[in-house]
């Protein structure tokens, strides 16, 4: 089988080491974004935030909060993904746009909304869960959506999340969830490392 896109899934690696000389336009990084908001979520529910930290001040704060780990400050840009516990009454202007696609029968819009209602108020942790869900698919897209534009990214857990929260500005209702270093990969990063075979990872139902 061969495709453009698992061709990037079988090149794509975790970049540890970044070129800190090379940069990213703003509109590179709105183009980016755009990709990784095509990632699903659900009730279409978009219950993301990312935040493109690309000024030398904002890297070197964002560093001190992720280990000292060079490559927060070497990328062109790191992003800190954000899930947002979702809430049912957004569901209505989440959808709109479907119904006037016309794709979507506005009158289904309702029972959407109750469902949604129905799973997450008074369910904080499913609401947790569901943000971090959500903000996962979205960094898996952003990071392929990179690849496509000849980069390489890394994506991170190793940063203080309260820290983070408080020193960009996170609302009481948004969890950062990962960050992504993404920029210019240098030549002396591993290529992708093996995986466990399928028969072990698989079970056929």
């Amino acid at each position: 089988m061969s495709h453009p896109l698992t061709d990037a899934i079988a090149a794509r690696n975790s970049a540890n080491f970044f070129d800190p000389a090379r940069t990213l336009e703003d509109e590179t990084i709105h183009t980016l974004i755009s990709w990784a908001t095509r990632a699903p979520t659900a009730f279409n529910l978009q219950n993301w935030r990312f935040i493109a930290v690309r000024s030398d001040a904002g890297k070197r704060r964002l560093r001190e909060l992720a280990w000292n780990q060079p490559k927060v400050t070497d990328a062109a840009v790191t992003f800190i993904v954000v899930g947002v516990l979702p809430q049912a009454a957004w569901t209505a202007d989440r959808l709109q746009p479907s119904v006037a696609a016309g794709f979507m029968p506005a009158g289904m819009i309702p029972s959407w909304e109750a469902a949604a209602s129905q799973l997450y108020t008074g369910a904080p942790q499913t609401q947790r869960d569901e943000a971090v869900r959500s903000a996962t698919f979205g960094a898996s897209t952003l990071m392929l959506a990179g690849q496509a534009q000849g980069l390489s990214a890394s994506p991170m857990t190793g940063f203080d999340p309260a820290g983070v929260t408080s020193a960009f500005g996170l609302q009481p209702d948004e969890v950062p969830v990962m960050l992504v270093a993404m920029g210019y990969a240098t030549p002396d990063n591993w290529p992708q490392k093996p995986r466990r075979p399928v028969a072990d990872v698989l079970e056929l139902a």
